[in-house]
Protein backbone atom coordinates (compact mmCIF):
# COMPACT_ATOMS: atom_id res chain seq x y z
CA UNK A 1 0.00 0.00 0.00
CA UNK A 2 1.26 3.52 -0.82
CA UNK A 3 -0.05 6.99 -1.33
CA UNK A 4 1.62 8.22 -4.36
CA UNK A 5 3.24 11.91 -4.25
CA UNK A 6 0.28 14.22 -4.91
CA UNK A 7 2.18 16.02 -8.24
CA UNK A 8 2.02 12.20 -9.88
CA UNK A 9 -2.04 12.13 -9.15
CA UNK A 10 -3.08 13.80 -12.55
CA UNK A 11 -0.40 11.45 -14.27
CA UNK A 12 -1.17 8.52 -12.83
CA UNK A 13 -2.08 5.61 -15.50
CA UNK A 14 -5.61 4.06 -14.92
CA UNK A 15 -4.36 1.14 -12.77
CA UNK A 16 -2.62 3.50 -10.47
CA UNK A 17 -5.57 5.82 -9.60
CA UNK A 18 -7.82 3.17 -9.50
CA UNK A 19 -6.08 1.32 -7.04
CA UNK A 20 -5.19 4.84 -5.09
CA UNK A 21 -9.21 5.55 -4.95
CA UNK A 22 -9.35 1.88 -3.62
CA UNK A 23 -6.29 2.07 -1.20
CA UNK A 24 -7.65 5.49 0.05
CA UNK A 25 -10.73 4.21 0.83
CA UNK A 26 -9.36 1.28 2.67
CA UNK A 27 -7.36 3.54 5.02
CA UNK A 28 -10.36 6.01 5.36
CA UNK A 29 -12.09 2.78 6.27
CA UNK A 30 -11.80 -0.40 8.56
CA UNK A 31 -7.77 -0.07 7.91
CA UNK A 32 -7.57 3.41 9.55
CA UNK A 33 -4.81 2.79 12.37
CA UNK A 34 -3.82 -0.42 11.75
CA UNK A 35 0.26 -0.56 11.13
CA UNK A 36 1.49 -0.37 7.34
CA UNK A 37 5.11 0.29 7.37
CA UNK A 38 4.84 2.09 3.89
CA UNK A 39 1.99 4.34 5.36
CA UNK A 40 2.60 4.65 9.03
CA UNK A 41 2.66 8.14 8.96
CA UNK A 42 -0.51 9.09 7.74
CA UNK A 43 -2.02 8.52 11.26
CA UNK A 44 0.27 11.00 12.74
CA UNK A 45 -2.21 13.58 11.11
CA UNK A 46 -6.11 13.78 11.35
CA UNK A 47 -8.08 11.90 9.39
CA UNK A 48 -9.54 15.20 7.37
CA UNK A 49 -6.06 14.48 5.69
CA UNK A 50 -6.52 11.97 4.35
CA UNK A 51 -9.58 13.20 3.39
CA UNK A 52 -8.15 15.56 1.21
CA UNK A 53 -5.70 13.30 -0.11
CA UNK A 54 -8.94 11.22 -1.33
CA UNK A 55 -10.22 14.23 -2.92
CA UNK A 56 -7.70 14.97 -4.98
CA UNK A 57 -8.06 11.18 -6.40
CA UNK A 58 -11.46 11.20 -6.79
CA UNK A 59 -11.17 14.75 -8.75
CA UNK A 60 -9.21 13.15 -11.24
CA UNK A 61 -11.12 10.17 -11.68
CA UNK A 62 -13.85 12.29 -12.30
CA UNK A 63 -11.99 14.08 -15.05
CA UNK A 64 -11.34 10.87 -16.75
CA UNK A 65 -15.18 9.86 -16.53
CA UNK A 66 -15.10 7.78 -13.37
CA UNK A 67 -17.82 7.97 -10.75
CA UNK A 68 -16.43 6.83 -7.88
CA UNK A 69 -19.48 6.48 -5.02
CA UNK A 70 -20.92 10.18 -3.64
CA UNK A 71 -20.95 9.18 -0.37
CA UNK A 72 -16.83 9.29 -0.37
CA UNK A 73 -17.27 13.05 -1.09
CA UNK A 74 -18.74 12.98 3.04
CA UNK A 75 -15.07 13.56 4.84
CA UNK A 76 -16.88 11.17 8.05
CA UNK A 77 -17.67 8.46 5.40
CA UNK A 78 -15.71 4.94 6.20
CA UNK A 79 -17.58 2.96 3.79
CA UNK A 80 -20.92 0.79 3.49
CA UNK A 81 -20.01 -1.57 6.56
CA UNK A 82 -18.88 1.21 9.51
CA UNK A 83 -20.70 3.70 11.01
CA UNK A 84 -19.53 7.57 10.18
CA UNK A 85 -16.18 8.91 12.31
CA UNK A 86 -18.33 11.72 13.87
CA UNK A 87 -15.06 13.19 15.03
CA UNK A 88 -13.57 14.34 11.78
CA UNK A 89 -12.53 18.03 12.01
CA UNK A 90 -11.51 19.99 9.19
CA UNK A 91 -8.13 20.96 8.82
CA UNK A 92 -6.19 23.65 6.27
CA UNK A 93 -5.31 22.15 3.04
CA UNK A 94 -1.42 22.11 3.37
CA UNK A 95 0.70 21.93 0.00
CA UNK A 96 1.81 19.23 -0.14
CA UNK A 97 -1.09 17.44 2.13
CA UNK A 98 1.21 15.55 4.02
CA UNK A 99 4.61 16.84 5.12
CA UNK A 100 6.23 13.48 4.28
CA UNK A 101 5.40 13.97 0.42
CA UNK A 102 8.66 15.98 0.10
CA UNK A 103 11.07 15.84 -2.94
CA UNK A 104 12.61 13.05 -1.83
CA UNK A 105 9.30 11.06 -1.72
CA UNK A 106 8.54 12.68 -4.67
CA UNK A 107 11.65 10.61 -6.79
CA UNK A 108 10.91 7.50 -4.41
CA UNK A 109 7.58 7.95 -6.02
CA UNK A 110 8.98 8.22 -9.51
CA UNK A 111 11.69 5.44 -9.15
CA UNK A 112 9.08 2.81 -7.65
CA UNK A 113 6.60 3.76 -10.88
CA UNK A 114 9.62 3.33 -13.31
CA UNK A 115 10.67 0.39 -11.66
CA UNK A 116 7.00 -0.87 -12.99
CA UNK A 117 7.69 0.00 -16.36
CA UNK A 118 6.03 3.70 -15.56
CA UNK A 119 7.94 6.44 -16.63
CA UNK A 120 6.58 9.51 -15.73
CA UNK A 121 8.31 13.47 -15.87
CA UNK A 122 8.54 14.57 -12.26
Amino acid sequence: MRLWHEALIGSLPRQQLLGQHREAAALRGGGWGKKHATVDYVFTHSPYKLYQYHELIMAEMEKRGYRPAPEWHDPSYRGKNLPPDIDVQPVPRTLPIYPEHDDAYLQACLLNLANKGILIEG
